[in-house]
C-alpha cells in the first residue's frame, strides 16, 4: 500500500517541546508488592520482578507491625528475610512510613497531638532501625482520601510532612523522601497544589502520585488521555513552585477484571507499553511503579484482585512479558523529543544510548502505514520488536530501500497498530512521511 500523504520532508529538529530529558538520573522502573509481611514464594517473585526489568519495590512498613503493644516496637522478622531477599537482588525499595495504629485513637490519622507524637516515635524506631537500606521513604499513603477537597486535610499532612522528613533526615541523611502519593481525586481537587503552595518541596526530594484512570471512560482511561492530563498538572506544579517538581508514580496501573473499570490482559498490556513510554516523555517524571507484582486474588470480578503483572500462580500475564521486552529501553535510552512526533494519533518516539537510536512508534485506533526515512545509509533488513509479540524478541520486517544517489534516503514503510513497535535505527536519524 503507497503512504497515504506525500512526504512531508522534515527534519524534527526544534518542532516539539519539552527538550530532550535529562540524562543524569535513570528512569525508575518499579512495582508495588504486597510482600514484606512474608511469602512462601518470597525469592521466586523478586526472581521473577527482576528478570521483567523491574529495579525497585515499593511496601508499607505498617506502624501497626512495628507497635504491637503500647510503647513496644520491634522490626517483623519477615520484613528482614524481605530485605535480605530484595538487597541478594540488588534491587531498589520505597519505604511508605503509614496507616495507624489501634492504641492511639482507634487508627486514627496522626492529626492531634498524643496520635502526632507516637507516630514520630514509629517514624524514629523504623528510620534508625532501616538507615542505609532506603532509596525512598514515602510520607503515608492517599492521605487526601480523608478529604481531597478539604484545606484542613492538606494543611494537616503538611504538618506531618514537615515533622516526618526532619525525623528522616535526621536518622538516614541518604535516603530519599516523597509526599503525597495523591490519588486521582486529589489530584483535581487541588491537593497536590495546596501541598506545593505551602512549601512541601522545601522539604522532600519529589512528589508521589497516583494518577490512576482506569475508572475514566473508554476515552479518559487510555494511556494518550492520561499522559495529556498528568502534563496538565505537572505544568501546574512547576508554575506554583516556580521550579520544575519530581513526579514519582509510586502506583499506575489497569486491572483486568471483568467489571466495567477492567480491560482485557492484552489491553493491559499495550496500556502498560505506552504508558511506560509516555511516562518517559515527561522530564519531571522519575519513575513508575506499577500496581502491583502479583495479582490479590482469583475472583475477575473483584477489581482489586486484578492489577498484577502475575497471576496468583505466578503464571505471567502478557503485560509481564511486555514489561521485560521494553524495560532496556526504558532504563538505558534517553528520549529526545526533538526527533519525537506525537499528534493524530500517531506517536513516534525517538531514544538513543550513545550513538544507538531506536524509534518507538504505534498508531493508536485504525492500524496505518508509515513511511520512515533514515538520514544514514541503512541498509539490508529493518528490525523491529513488536510489543504484540515480544517473545519473538527482534525480528526484521521488511528491507530498507536506499537509492543509488547519495544525498537520498533510505526508506521503509511499517504498518503500525496500538501495540508499540521498536525500530531500530543504527546511528541514523529519521525523518517522517505517512
Amino acid at each position: 500500500m503507497r503512504p497515504l500523504l506525500p512526504c512531508l520532508a522534515l527534519l524534527l529538529h526544534g518542532l516539539f517541546s519539552p527538550a530532550a530529558q535529562a540524562a543524569d538520573e535513570p528512569f525508575i522502573i518499579g512495582t508495588a508488592t504486597h510482600l514484606k509481611d512474608g511469602s512462601p514464594q518470597l525469592g521466586r517473585l523478586f526472581q521473577l520482578a527482576g528478570e521483567a526489568g523491574i529495579d525497585s519495590v515499593r511496601e508499607d512498613a505498617y506502624w501497626a507491625r512495628v507497635e504491637l503493644a503500647p510503647g513496644q516496637l520491634q522490626i517483623p522478622a519477615s520484613w528482614r528475610a524481605y530485605d535480605a531477599t530484595r538487597t541478594e537482588r540488588r534491587m531498589g525499595n520505597v519505604v511508605v512510613l503509614d496507616y495507624g495504629n489501634q492504641f492511639y485513637d482507634n487508627n486514627a490519622l496522626p492529626r492531634t497531638p498524643p496520635v502526632s507524637d507516637a507516630f514520630a516515635v514509629y517514624v524514629d524506631f523504623v528510620t534508625r532501625a532501616l538507615s542505609g537500606k532506603v532509596d525512598f521513604y514515602e510520607v503515608w499513603n492517599e492521605w487526601d482520601l480523608t478529604g481531597p477537597g478539604d484545606r484542613a486535610v492538606s494543611d494537616d499532612y503538611l504538618t506531618l510532612v514537615n515533622t516526618t522528613s526532619a525525623q528522616i533526615r535526621r536518622n538516614d541523611p541518604k535516603a530519599r523522601i516523597l509526599a503525597g502519593a495523591i490519588t486521582s481525586e486529589g489530584l483535581t481537587k487541588g491537593f497536590a497544589d495546596r501541598l506545593v503552595e505551602g512549601g512541601v518541596t522545601e522539604h522532600v526530594d519529589g512528589l508521589s502520585l497516583h494518577p490512576y484512570v482506569h475508572c475514566a471512560g473508554d476515552l479518559g482511561k487510555t494511556p494518550e488521555s492520561w499522559i495529556k492530563w498528568l502534563g496538565s498538572i505537572d505544568q501546574r506544579l512547576t508554575r506554583l513552585a516556580g521550579k520544575p517538581v519530581p513526579l514519582y508514580l509510586t502506583e499506575m496501573s489497569w486491572p483486568t477484571s471483568s467489571e466495567p473499570c477492567g480491560v482485557d490482559e492484552n489491553t493491559q498490556a499495550s496500556y502498560l507499553a505506552r504508558a511506560y513510554f509516555l511516562a518517559k516523555t515527561r522530564p519531571n517524571i522519575k519513575g513508575m511503579w506499577w500496581y502491583d507484582l502479583i495479582n490479590d486474588g482469583n475472583d475477575p470480578g473483584e477489581r482489586e484482585h486484578n492489577f498484577g503483572l502475575l497471576r496468583t500462580d505466578l503464571a505471567p500475564k502478557p503485560a509481564y512479558k511486555v514489561l521485560k521486552a521494553i524495560a532496556p529501553v526504558l532504563a538505558n535510552y534517553r528520549y529526545d523529543s526533538l526527533k519525537s512526533l506525537q499528534a493524530d494519533n500517531l506517536y513516534l518516539l525517538n531514544f538513543a544510548k550513545g550513538d544507538e537510536q531506536v524509534l518507538v512508534a504505534w498508531a493508536v485506533g485504525r492500524p496505518r502505514q508509515v513511511k520512515i526515512e533514515a538520514n544514514g545509509r541503512q541498509q539490508g533488513d529493518v528490525q523491529t520488536l513488536d510489543t504484540r509479540h515480544p517473545e519473538r524478541g527482534r525480528t526484521a520486517v521488511g528491507q530498507w530501500l536506499c537509492p543509488k544517489a547519495p544525498e537520498e534516503h533510505c526508506t521503509t514503510v511499517i504498518t503500525l497498530d496500538d501495540f508499540p513497535r521498536i525500530i531500530s535505527l543504527g546511528d541514523a536519524s529519521w525523518l517522517f512521511t505517512r
